[in-house]
């Protein structure tokens, strides 16, 4: 699903405790910095979700609350692999997902809409899993294969620099870079995944010990992700230094910095929080199989 470790934790894809036990402000109240001024505007005065983008139109009160789709429709439509079928529009689709080897993530325009359901049918293969932000129970003969509750942090107050001794991450340390994701469990990252924005890394003795870098990009905002550092060299705030370090270049650009983990990851909760995230919201990330019936792609 899409969790984030503590700088000096790590957390894992299991399905958490409740996130009732988590003591944050109330995700009503949240207000989010303006990347260039530092002040908070309220929410509903934020990047609006409904502007129409290649995909479509999203009627939604807030980018953040279906993250995947605006990023998919806006920022990385250049990855979104999308269903055809016919329709009127710029482009019908009411569903996208990433390519299986960037990112595990699909969305719906509406969750709550059965064509955005059928269109998500037409791109899976029969049996096959796609893993939503927020949706409510998919509609008959879908299963549900697995659930996260999760929270979803913005930035209201963090102290963004630079980290001198971060190099940037590419394609040729994806070996390294999977190495140490498997070793520390942040959450998915899959070949690919270091295209979809900036990722930073920590060397000791040539040996990559931490990251931080950049996933879902909904217009105005860009989620931080893949916080992890190598279990020997936890407890330096090698982790924190990183997440600084990425949201600067975001701020740098004019978006906000915001990011996803799991209810039950408390310490990374609380972490972010001292270092100036806000609770936002309380999403679910569930993973849904396709229905193995061929006959609603062929009409």
């Amino acid at each position: 699903m899409t969790t984030n470790a503590a700088p000096s934790t790590s957390t894992s894809t299991v399905t958490s405790p409740s996130p009732s036990t988590v003591t944050s402000p109330s995700p009503s109240t949240v207000t989010s910095p303006s990347p260039s001024t530092g002040t908070s505007p309220s929410p509903s005065t934020g990047t609006s979700a409904s502007t129409s983008t290649s995909l479509g139109t999203l009627a939604s009160p807030h980018v953040l609350d279906n993250p995947a789709w605006a990023s998919l429709s806006g920022p990385h439509a250049a990855f979104a692999e999308q269903a055809a079928r016919l329709g009127t529009g710029p482009f019908p689709s009411r569903a996208a997902l990433y390519p299986s080897d960037v990112a595990p993530f699909a969305a719906l325009a509406d969750p709550a809409d059965p064509d955005s359901w059928a269109d998500l049918r037409r791109l899976l293969a029969d049996g096959g899993i796609a893993t939503l932000s927020g949706a409510p129970a998919p509609p008959d003969g879908w299963e549900t294969v697995g659930t996260v509750l999760g929270v979803q942090l913005v930035d209201t107050s963090l102290r963004a620099e630079p980290a001198p001794e971060a190099v940037r991450l590419g394609p040729d340390d994806v070996p390294e870079i999977l190495a140490l994701i498997e070793l520390t469990r942040p959450g998915p990252f899959l070949p690919r995944t270091v295209e979809l924005g900036t990722y930073l890394g920590i060397r000791h003795q040539g040996r990559l010990i931490a990251m931080a870098g950049e996933r879902l990009r909904p217009p105005g905002w860009t989620e931080i992700s893949a916080v992890c550092t190598h279990p020997e060299h936890r407890g330096r705030g090698l982790a924190t230094r990183l997440v600084r370090a990425v949201a600067a270049g975001i701020r740098e650009r004019g978006d906000v910095p915001f990011l996803h983990t799991s209810a039950g990851n408390t310490t990374a909760i609380r972490l972010y929080e001292s270092i100036g995230f806000t609770l936002r919201r309380r999403p679910s990330f569930t993973a849904v199989r396709v229905p193995g019936d061929t006959a609603a792609k062929a009409s």
